[in-house]
């Protein structure tokens, strides 16, 4: 395929029709996030709602065995697990790394994961263990990774430093993809998708307001949740990325940029939908 760019939002109504009266949580897929550690819960919880918002039939979420309970009594709709008994779910989909913390536990769940059959988004401290771990791309062959970096986090990746990287920010996307067989978002300002045939998407949602703790925790979220309704990753990866800008926008419009918080964003998910 040709590279080419697209600024064309996702088409959302096809991606998520009206669900048949006869519906059940099981038509509606199995989101698995893998998240949080001590002091950072948080993002753990955040990135749960977000799957849950855009409507995932069933959300887990794996933690540390110390962080359960606590987390599990802030997220009724969530089922909670420890990352022992992680093995005991069939996910359609996972997401990990907010809040996880770099660690030989992160890089053991990892290893795992890329050998799920199904698409695994890589976030925050998963995609710092990469980095460090490049060897553990040698895991990839089920799973259809989708690497969500900041720049920072793709300086690291790509072994370059922040400036080159925006500088040319599609041309660091479509590199990244080429050389991880996988698909980039490249959050920012114009957040780039690309994946490794060439293809980009470029998202015009969002807006200032969104440059705070946890709104990539959402994300990753959003993302999950509609890879686990079996939308394929690539119209996942630009559909999540639009729709998480929109509601950024819309939780502007309400609360202001400069007061606007990452649960604000979940909140608006019902009405950018």
């Amino acid at each position: 395929m040709p590279s080419q760019w697209s600024l064309l939002k996702p088409n959302l109504k096809k991606l998520l029709p009206p669900r048949r009266p006869d519906s059940h949580k099981g038509n509606f897929g199995r989101a698995l996030i893998i998240a949080g550690s001590s002091g950072m819960a948080g993002a753990a919880i955040l990135a749960s709602r977000g799957a849950l918002r855009v409507g995932a039939g069933l959300t887990y979420l794996a933690l540390p065995k110390d962080l359960v309970n606590v987390v599990n009594s802030a997220t009724p709709e969530v089922i909670t697990l420890s990352f022992d008994n992680l093995k005991r779910i069939l996910p359609d989909a996972v997401g990990i790394g907010p809040g996880l913390g770099v660690s030989a536990t992160t890089r053991e769940l990892i290893k795992y994961v890329l050998e799920i059959d199904c698409p695994v988004i890589a976030d925050a401290d998963a995609l710092n263990v990469l980095a460090a771990n490049l060897s553990l791309l040698s895991h990839l062959r089920r799973c259809q990774l989708i690497l969500t970096p900041h720049p920072g986090e793709m300086a690291r990746l790509l072994r370059q430093d922040v400036a080159s990287i925006q500088h040319d920010r599609r041309a660091s996307a479509k590199k990244a993809a080429q050389m991880f067989n996988a698909i980039v978002v490249l959050k920012g300002h114009r957040t780039i998708v690309a994946d490794p045939t060439g293809q980009i998407y470029v998202n015009g949602t969002g807006n200032p307001g969104m440059a705070k703790g946890g709104t990539g925790d959402v994300l990753t979220g959003i993302m999950t949740g509609l890879a686990a309704q079996k939308i394929k990753p690539w119209s996942a990866a630009c559909a999540a990325t639009y729709l998480h800008g929109l509601a950024g926008d819309l939780a502007a419009k309400e609360k202001g940029q400069v007061s606007m918080i990452a649960s604000d964003i979940i909140e608006q998910i019902p009405n950018a939908i």
